[in-house]
């Protein structure tokens, strides 16, 4: 059975937006996405009930007035009846639908439909099928010449002891004693009528465009509250964004005002709560923090005198020592402390050092020198300079502008550790690389783990946990790490692919540091 259907325009055709960028954006689309789902449900089913509904009176009206007809015209057919009958009563229920431009026929005992109009549309096979099946009216909509049909079908019973028939169910019967059926019984005769639903579709149309026109109005009114609810949104979160910010650059007494009981207010008032503990927090580590450096300046300065003073007194002994009129016992005991006394003065010195660091009150006279030269210095101020364990490599011009006191504290403290923890021999190499100067401190050692790579930099850091007292404080390498930053260098470790570590101390050439005091 086949039905017409009227054109829809889907949503897909209507709605092709891209992926939006923004959260304001989004919002907003899904708002209207909402709003526009909502009106074109809501025009769906509609627009469904009100087809149904003016198919359905087209329907009803059609078989009321059909069976008028016949109760009217059906009595005065003779039964049965011959074609030129079933014609003529065709031709008067043509003339009888005047504005429903009716185009009857009539069939006898399941014959062919006769017709009065030439053209008259064919009647579907289902419909006449479904009238001799029920024995009551049937109607279908159909299509044809693509324009929408409405067909029906329509038995006629007998009505009266008169022979009239009907299409009611009335007992009677009929006048020939051939034809005469009981009270009710089907005459045998069926009449069809098909007429266009041209002005009902035109009305579903109308429904259409009318849906289709209201779309744009009612999403462009959806627009304002989108925007609203968007606003009402985004501001607390551009708030809350700007504190975060403030917090980030160091504002930690940020607070933001927090009114409503919705989820955004608890979300304010808990990133209040957060800025709070995090101020609290970050003075507590401050005063820790302010406290420590204090300690260890104030240890590092009081132990200063003393050790001057037990400096002087090894000094002395380490004369006797040498003059060879201690006992053997008592000379090893006194070279035992006076190394001991040392390393505990450079241990002082390095921690004052730090201390500057910490308190930003590390000088620095920068002048322009050649790096070569004061690599140079470095080995001969150490007794470097003929030891066949330090190998220079300084083959061309390395011109910086630097504090050579603060490199000389680096490229020392570099040589030391690498002849303390590598193997020599060690290598110094300075080379130029465009506006930035290199030295590397190679060594032949078993190299730096990998785990303590990130860490070597680390005050008090030491790479071999079981040897707590390996020679050194600890502090050797991130002095080096703050000389460079200070003179607008960098220093980095890694392990060369033959074996060994490399430190890598890389500073701006004279021609880039110009201007910088």
């Amino acid at each position: 059975m086949r039905r017409f259907r009227l054109p829809l325009r889907s949503a897909a055709s209507v709605f092709r937006l891209r992926a939006p960028r923004g959260l304001r954006v989004r919002l907003v689309v899904a708002f209207l996405l909402a709003a526009a789902f909502g009106a074109l449900l809501t025009a769906g089913l509609t627009f469904h009930r009100a087809r149904a509904a003016i198919l359905d009176r087209a329907e009803e009206t059609a078989v009321a007035d059909l069976r008028t007809q016949l109760d009217s015209l059906a009595p005065d057919l003779t039964l049965p009846p011959t074609a030129e009958d079933l014609r003529g009563l065709t031709r008067q229920i043509d003339q009888a639908g005047g504005a429903r431009a009716w185009r009857a026929s009539a069939s006898y005992r399941g014959g062919e439909p006769v017709a009065a109009a030439p053209g008259t549309p064919p009647v579907p096979d289902e419909l006449r099928r479904a009238v001799q099946d029920s024995g009551r009216a049937v109607h279908q909509r159909t299509e044809h010449d693509g324009r929408p049909w409405l067909a029906l079908g329509m038995p006629v019973a007998y009505t009266d002891d008169f022979g009239d028939t009907g299409t009611g169910t009335d007992t009677g019967t009929g006048a020939d004693e051939d034809t005469r059926a009981d009270a009710g019984s089907l005459s045998g005769l069926t009449v069809y009528a098909v007429f266009p639903l041209d002005d009902d579709r035109a009305d579903i149309d109308a429904l259409v465009t009318a849906a289709e026109a209201g779309a744009v109005p009612a999403l462009a009114l959806a627009l304002v509250p989108a925007l609203f609810a968007a606003r009402s949104v985004l501001r607390p979160v551009r708030r809350l964004r700007h504190g975060a910010e403030r917090i980030a650059a160091g504002e930690l007494d940020t607070r933001l005002d927090a009114s409503g009981r919705d989820e955004l207010a608890d979300l304010t008032r808990s990133f209040n709560t957060m800025a709070e503990t995090l101020e609290r927090d970050a003075a507590e580590l401050r005063r820790l923090e302010a406290g420590a450096r204090r300690f260890a300046a104030d240890v590092a300065h009081e132990l200063r005198t003393p050790l001057a003073a037990m400096a002087a007194v090894t000094e002395v002994l380490d004369e006797d020592a040498a003059s060879g009129v201690l006992p053997a016992d008592t000379e090893d005991a006194v070279r035992l402390i006076s190394e001991e006394v040392r390393a505990l003065a450079r241990t002082v010195e390095d921690l004052m050092e730090v201390s500057r660091f910490d308190a930003k009150a590390a000088p620095v006279h920068r002048e322009d020198v050649d790096l070569r030269t004061l690599v140079t210095k470095t080995l001969q101020l150490r007794g470097w300079a003929h030891d066949e364990r330090v190998r220079a490599d300084l083959p061309e011009p390395a011109p910086v502008r630097v504090d050579p006191r603060r490199i000389d504290v680096v490229l020392g403290n570099l040589v030391a550790n690498a002849l303390h923890h590598g193997r020599p021999p060690v290598t110094v190499a300075v080379r130029v690389r465009g506006d930035r100067v290199e030295v590397t401190v190679t060594d032949r050692g078993p190299g730096i783990p990998d785990e303590a790579l990130a860490y070597v930099f680390d005050r008090f850091y030491k790479a071999d946990a079981a040897r707590p007292r390996s020679g050194g404080s600890g502090l050797g390498l991130a002095i080096a790490r703050e000389n460079a930053a200070l003179n607008d260098g960098s220093l980095t470790a890694a392990n060369h692919p033959d074996g060994g570590a490399v430190f890598t101390l890389t500073l701006p050439s004279a021609a880039s540091s110009l201007g910088t005091t």
